[in-house]
């Protein structure tokens, strides 16, 4: 009869643990997919195929480097226990959008890396919180748009890079705030230098040529012109830019308006991700792939335990018996 129960005994400890291990670590020490260093509170996860971001990453965290995943998601609160990191790297992944407050409590932040994702937009006062930040990167997405305002607080921002996105147009006074700026990359955009909207940033880039750098790069868009040298002749059009990449003139949407609904066109409606239209959808949790095995130290652990509770259960088992 002992041979059974010890039998089942043991193979509920050792599920119970896995299971612990797999879901539960985050640093390869203790079985999980990330290299931590205790002395410099460094965190690296990137490079492993995440599609999600580990749930217990060190609370004392200083820099978390998540780069070079599967990320197309992060949830409004995963960053929320990590108030002590100054450098965030989630750069060169397949985040689509950032949810509201997601960096609220990264009040000691420093450096964020958003380059090379598919983001089209920002929430409104998404970096409010960041007011120690001095570097911000953007790049290599595909900004549509920028919320009025979305730098407002970052009076420390010294490097933010914008280039290589689908801008046509930044809010009137969207640098404003920014006194500490010496680094901004605008290249690479569809600047629209026909509207007028585009006349704020000709100014500012004159106003600011020789203090910070690297704004004269910002071109018109087909590269006929840089937007500095834009004049009020040149951009004189008053246009307006609905949630779409083309400019529409103000004559044509009186046009529209005064016409009968039944003849207005549908505007185009932007193709959705093309991994949803296949039905592909990422989990929520720790890939259990190879990346999640435990290593030889975890397992080394894990099978010490086990060999003191299979003691502990032969004892108590001995002893009624014998009772």
């Amino acid at each position: 009869m002992m041979g059974p129960v010890l039998a089942a005994c043991l193979l509920i400890i050792l599920s119970t643990a896995w299971i612990s291990q797999a879901n539960g670590a985050t640093c390869k020490k203790d079985g999980g997919v990330c290299t931590c260093n205790d002395q410099t509170k460094n965190v690296d996860c990137s490079s492993k195929g995440l599609t999600a971001i580990p749930s217990n990453i060190p609370v004392d965290t200083n820099r978390l480097l998540l780069g070079s995943n599967k990320l197309s998601s992060l949830s409004a609160k995963a960053f929320h226990n990590l108030n002590k990191l100054t450098f965030l790297s989630l750069g060169t992944n397949q985040l689509q959008a950032l949810p509201v407050g997601v960096f609220d409590h990264l009040v000691s932040l420093d450096k964020l890396v958003l380059t090379s994702n598919k983001l089209k937009s920002l929430p409104p006062r998404v970096f409010d919180s960041l007011t120690k930040l001095t570097y911000l990167s953007l790049g290599s997405n595909q900004l549509q748009r920028l919320p009025e305002g979305v730098f407002d607080k970052l009076t420390e921002l010294k490097t933010l890079n914008l280039d290589i996105n689908q801008l046509r147009r930044v809010p009137e006074g969207i640098f404003d705030s920014l006194s500490s700026l010496s680094t901004v990359r605008l290249q690479s955009n569809p600047w629209d230098c026909s509207c007028r909207d585009i006349l704020y940033l000709s100014n500012w880039i004159r106003e600011k040529k020789g203090t910070v750098s690297n704004i004269e790069a910002a071109e018109c868009d087909g590269g006929t012109k840089a937007v500095l040298e834009i004049t009020e002749e040149e951009a004189a059009e008053d246009c307006v830019y609905p949630n779409t990449t083309t400019a529409i003139p103000t004559t044509i949407i009186t046009t529209l308006a005064s016409s009968n609904d039944d003849d207005i066109p549908e505007l185009p409606v932007p193709q959705e991700n093309f991994q949803k239209f296949l039905g592909y959808q990422e989990p929520d949790h720790l890939p259990t792939q190879p990346q999640c095995l435990m290593s030889i130290s975890g397992y080394l652990g894990l099978m010490m335990s086990l060999v003191l509770t299979s003691a502990a259960i032969l004892y108590v088992i001995h002893f009624l018996k014998k009772a």
